[in-house]
């Protein structure tokens, strides 16, 4: 997880309470994000094991889109629910799903000029 989102332009890595976090230009675009007491009793049996991602979406109709794609893989807890961050079990993302959701993340967080001199490359 962490090669791939520091392979994005300037990406870098830091830690908060929670874990691992990933910047470009000071903001978040992906976390480590595991459950809280509340979050496990709040999702009860459905409450997923396993380490967690956090990251940004563009918006919460591309974050229905993934949950309802791949609900095994993508979901929300009521603290996220209205922000537009997705979830992502990682034990059960596949690489390439992980490096799509991660530049997706970029994508939304870094500045425009960044974000398109990116895509001109790629």
């Amino acid at each position: 997880m962490s090669r791939l989102a520091l392979a994005l332009p300037e990406t870098v890595e830091g830690t908060d309470t929670n874990g691992f976090k990933w910047e470009v230009r000071r903001k978040p675009f992906a976390w480590e994000r595991p459950l809280r007491k509340r979050d496990l009793e709040e999702l009860g049996d459905a409450a997923p094991a396993g380490p967690i991602l956090g990251a940004m979406v563009a918006d919460l109709n591309d974050k229905r889109g993934l949950i309802g794609s791949n609900p095994e893989i993508f979901f929300t807890i009521p603290h996220v629910a209205s922000y537009p961050a997705v979830l992502v079990l990682i034990e059960k993302v596949s690489l390439d799903q992980l490096n799509e959701v991660l530049t997706d993340a970029w994508l939304c967080r870094a500045p425009k000029r960044l974000a398109a001199q990116f895509l001109a490359r790629n």
